[in-house]
């Protein structure tokens, strides 16, 4: 089956053929079960929400067509995606989704049927992972589309963040790395929701962020002040087909990169971890160490270069 065209030359079948108010009606009817009924979904200035018990975690990310995906990728493809990127950084912080609001910027020639899909892909991964979407915005965006997604998550324990590592801490990272784009697993990739929940309750994970723009630009954010990060090529879990310097640079993995100390902790946590997760790799792929001090045959991957917006 042919993609659907996210464009249309004509008014027929196009949103600008419908206005904003029936717009927000359709997009109701396409969320369903995903969209509580109002105050606590679409249809009021704000969203009523449940006081969280735990930790309180808010990101954004958005998809942008041409950008974050092109007309290879489905509607449906697309809206799970821009989802799964927000998931992915609340798995980073060992938190889990609450709820999510959804800003859509659109030229009026964006095809209904398309947008429909696009609706029923983010309205899928929300009911697969148990959180309501409870509201948005349209505005007119002429010759592109954009979407982006506001979600709130908590932790219910500790909330992992980039700071903490140490001098001595070793780097693991779950999954494989590289090829993401040319493979498609950017936009069919799962997010690690449950690992980075079960990561955050173990002590020894000191640090941990997603790898989203490339292992390359990542790392450096987990990086202690004053150390660099010594990572050994021959020891990155690769994507089949993928290079070393693509593991590093490609970006749009959604793994888990973290800081693990050292010692007996380390080596109960990959125990644990095998029985827990026994599809899933998780690697140590190096250490941080003093700058200065990198071990004979190891690479600084700030000698490299990830995916950087307007660079």
């Amino acid at each position: 089956m042919s993609a659907q065209p996210l464009f249309l030359r004509g008014r027929r079948g196009a949103v600008g053929s419908l206005g904003e108010t029936a717009l927000i009606e359709r997009i109701r009817s396409w969320l369903g079960a995903a969209s509580p009924p109002s105050p606590a979904g679409i249809g009021d200035d704000c969203a009523v929400l449940a006081r969280t018990m735990g930790r309180g975690l808010l990101t954004i990310d958005p998809v942008v067509y041409g950008v974050h995906f092109d007309g290879r990728v489905s509607a449906a493809q697309a809206g799970a995606k821009v989802m799964k990127r927000n998931l992915s950084d609340i798995a980073a912080m060992g938190g889990r989704p609450v709820s999510a609001v959804v800003a859509l910027a659109l030229d009026d020639r964006v095809s209904l049927r398309w947008l429909r899909a696009f609706y029923r892909g983010m309205a899928r991964e929300a009911l697969r992972h148990g959180f309501p979407i409870v509201g948005g915005d349209v505005t007119r965006l002429n010759g592109a589309f954009a979407a982006t997604v506001a979600m709130t998550g908590e932790a219910a324990g500790r909330v992992l963040t980039r700071s903490g590592a140490r001098p001595g801490d070793w780097i693991y990272v779950t999954g494989r790395l590289g090829l993401s784009l040319a493979s498609g697993r950017h936009h069919r990739f799962t997010p690690r929701l449950k690992e980075g929940s079960w990561l955050a309750r173990h002590p020894a994970v000191r640090a941990m962020m997603d790898v989203s723009d490339g292992l390359a630009k990542d790392l450096p954010s987990l990086t202690p002040r004053l150390c660099e990060a010594a990572v050994f090529e021959g020891m990155l879990p690769l994507s089949p087909g993928a290079t070393p310097r693509q593991a590093l640079c490609d970006g749009e993995d959604y793994e888990l990169v973290m800081a693990v100390a050292g010692g007996k902790a380390r080596l109960a946590l990959e125990r644990a971890w095998s029985k827990a997760f026994p599809r899933t790799r998780l690697t140590c792929i190096g250490r941080f160490v003093r700058k200065g001090d990198a071990p004979p045959g190891s690479i600084n991957p700030e000698h490299y270069r990830g995916y950087e917006h307007l660079r």
